[in-house]
């Protein structure tokens, strides 16, 4: 198996221009490893580079083999070393037929919460952007007033990059986190297969559905739940898990979003992302039976 670390880099001003002459030519630096690498005591040793200060914020089991690092610098001026690990893990992938009954996930996104799972949970994301939006204008304001290419234009990019690149961090971090509990609590988790690009268009939700950032998640989630044997299932999109009757079955003609209850004839009344989750459990279930 592979896995990446990346690390933030401090190089010297020496290093820096080397780093900027290569980066005229290409927007990343690509090594082959040939033993001429190493990471060790607070530095990274890269070839004509020499040894670079790296903030190591985890250490990197024993065991792994370095296979490539790529050297990139953010808009706002951070050198990161993202660092290619193989390593030999046995994996004991679980069975279906030691799947049980409530280590099973089901999960539905919805546009105010994240996402809102089949036991009656939900994940409140805090919306990194839209509380950053103030500050982000704040700071693209002050620097359409600079001249372009002039050294405060330069300064003020930066600074309009760093809020950008905060938000992102932020989102990474809460998305990690909590894929990581689902994934120590769950063997399998099942979700719908959606076309966030498209939603993002045709419902006019662009800021909310990229804000949010699901399909991060999701990705996230998998290669946990794939590290530990377990599943990830994708229900079809096409799937009408809005629609369906969690307990009788029933499928409605019409569920507006408007319509934050789902009623049903046979008495079932509950939350319609609830119902939602359910179905795509449910839904979920019969694929791995299948």
């Amino acid at each position: 198996m592979n896995t990446a670390y990346k690390f933030r880099i401090y190089p010297n001003r020496k290093q820096i221009r080397l780093l900027t002459n290569t980066f005229g030519c290409v927007r990343f630096i690509y090594n082959l490893v040939n033993g001429n690498i190493s990471l060790e005591e607070g530095h990274l040793t890269l070839p004509k580079l020499g040894k670079v200060r790296i903030k190591q914020h985890r250490e990197v089991p024993k065991g792994y083999r370095l296979k490539s690092i790529t050297v990139s610098i953010t808009p706002a001026g951070e050198y990161h070393a993202s660092m290619l690990y193989e390593f030999e893990e046995k994996v004991k992938k679980i069975k279906p037929e030691e799947i049980k009954e409530d280590r099973i996930l089901g999960i539905d996104f919805s546009m105010k919460e994240l996402a809102v799972c089949s036991d009656g949970t939900s994940a409140g994301y805090p919306g990194y952007y839209r509380k950053g939006m103030e500050k982000l204008a704040r700071e693209q304001r002050k620097l359409s007033k600079c001249e372009k290419g002039s050294s405060n234009w330069r300064k003020q990019r930066k600074k309009t990059a760093k809020v950008h690149e905060k938000v992102s961090r932020q989102r990474k971090d809460f998305h990690h986190k909590l894929s990581r509990q689902i994934a120590n609590a769950y063997d399998v988790v099942c979700v719908e297969d959606l076309n966030m690009r498209g939603m993002s268009q045709a419902l006019n939700f662009g800021t909310s559905v990229h804000d949010d950032s699901f399909g991060m998640f999701v990705g996230f989630l998998e290669y946990k739940l794939e590290r530990e044997g377990k599943i990830l299932i994708r229900v079809g999109r096409w799937y009408a898990s809005t629609k369906t009757c969690g307990r009788c079955g029933r499928v409605k003609q019409e569920m507006p979003l408007s319509e934050r209850t789902f009623r049903c004839k046979c008495g079932n009344q509950l939350n319609r992302d609830i119902n939602a989750a359910t179905n795509i459990r449910e839904e979920g279930k019969r694929l791995i039976s299948t």
